[in-house]
């Protein structure tokens, strides 16, 4: 999931890249700029970068009933699915890294063939509230996402390998897995929580990828640009380019759609508006009310059906 086709990188080095080069971004939208409005907090409150991309609950009365009243709500199968898959994910390229380190340049091949079989220690970790037909239909999701992605590290190995003779192996992970997984970062000089986990950053590109196990929606968006401007609060290089990825199952397939696009003003001025809102309501304890359509999967609808 984590790694384009050639296609898909000489779009983003052709078109994307050279596009964000002349589509300046404002320096006062740069994280960088966190000191300073409009980046600077208003408020003391400090979310989880999901309370403000994932705009599902379009009032964000989900963050208000979490975070104010802590109303804590049981994850749905959705949730766990999602939180499962991901897990998946990160588990198996965290696991070929291991297997290049400890085995080295010579033994890597051989180490990564004891990886084909697909680790569910995430659905075990996290499963275990699924119903058993929902439990088996995830085992399967899991072995189609691990086959993909399984294929497609040994087979980047493979061409480093052969392209050069004498690479290290610190290279050699550098040059074939060059994506950090579930990269932790602080995200207090914007107001936000401290222990934020984007679910990967490409730095060969460069470019924020999120993963996303559900149907497209435009907010999804946030979520990259909230992460680019956290990363350039803290290291002050500009991450100009998102990329959401949507992975489908189809039968034994697996289908991905990629969502490449610019993190530009418009993008980070949403975001900075939808922290500044969210963050209000709960320093200010205001009740949104429900929003005017929920969403099937809200663990928090039944509260909002009581009251209204």
């Amino acid at each position: 999931m984590y790694f384009l086709s050639e296609e898909e990188r000489r779009f983003l080095v052709r078109r994307l890249l050279p596009q964000a080069r002349e589509q300046e971004v404002h320096p006062e939208l740069r994280g960088w700029n966190w000191a300073e409005p409009p980046l600077a907090p208003v408020y003391q409150a400090r979310l989880g970068l999901y309370e403000i991309a994932g705009q599902y609950c379009s009032t964000g009365r989900d963050v208000y009933l979490r975070r104010v009243e802590r109303v804590q709500a049981r994850p749905n199968p959705a949730m766990v699915e999602g939180l499962v898959l991901h897990q998946a994910a990160a588990d198996l390229i965290l696991a070929a890294k291991r297997v290049i380190y400890s085995a080295g340049v010579e033994g890597c091949r051989e180490g990564l063939a004891a990886l084909q079989q697909a680790d569910h220690g995430a659905l075990e970790e996290y499963g275990q509230g699924l119903s058993a037909e929902e439990r088996e239909n995830l085992r399967e999701k899991i072995d189609i996402l691990w086959d993909f992605e399984y294929h497609r590290i040994v087979a980047r190995v493979d061409e480093v390998l052969a392209r050069q003779p004498y690479v290290g192996v610190d290279s050699l992970v550098a040059l074939a897995l060059p994506v950090t997984v579930e990269q932790r970062l602080d995200g207090g000089f914007l107001g936000l929580s401290s222990h934020l986990s984007a679910d990967a950053f490409v730095f060969s590109e460069p470019m924020m990828v999120d993963l996303k196990f559900g149907e497209r929606r435009n907010f999804h968006r946030l979520s990259t640009t909230g992460y680019a401007l956290v990363m350039e609060s803290l290291w002050e290089f500009p991450v100009d380019v998102g990329c959401v990825v949507y992975v489908q199952f189809r039968g034994k397939r697996l289908l991905l759609e990629r969502d490449f696009h610019l993190i530009d003003d418009e993008l980070r001025q949403w975001f900075i508006e939808a922290r500044d809102e969210r963050m209000r309501l709960v320093e200010e304890e205001i009740d949104p009310g429900r929003a005017d359509e929920c969403y099937a999967e809200c663990p928090y609808s039944a509260i909002c059906e009581e009251r209204g």
